[in-house]
């Protein structure tokens, strides 16, 4: 199946840059489809706000890549415990090491959602 996950060339002043298109504010990119993501912190980090990606489900997402911000910090355990219960895996960093990252493992085509909370 072809891929059309955007790219994410910038990340910084309080947003990104995916596919040459500014978004303003975090990002959540779900079976490869670029929203906007309420969540400035990790204190707004729930379950809830990951639903697009538990209502994707395994067979749409192996995994998902949490960008935690400037710094790279552990994930609530309601956020942890609800992933894991979907059987969807966790990788958590800092956003610039996620946005890096998300271009790799997508270019590979992996099935992953992306969580980038903006810097």
């Amino acid at each position: 199946m072809a891929r059309d996950a955007p790219s994410i060339d910038a990340y910084g002043d309080g947003g990104f840059r995916l596919s040459g298109a500014r978004h303003e504010g975090s990002v959540l990119i779900v079976q490869d489809l670029a929203q906007a993501w309420p969540v400035a912190s990790l204190a707004e980090l729930t379950p809830e706000s990951l639903s697009a990606v538990l209502d994707a489900g395994l067979r749409e997402v192996e995994f998902v890549l949490l960008g935690m911000g400037a710094a790279n910090a552990l994930p609530p355990k309601a956020v942890r415990e609800a992933l894991s219960a979907a059987g969807i895996g966790l990788e958590f960093m800092d956003t610039p090491t996620a946005a890096r990252m998300y271009n790799v493992l997508t270019a590979e085509g992996r099935r992953l959602a992306a969580a980038l909370i903006a810097i």
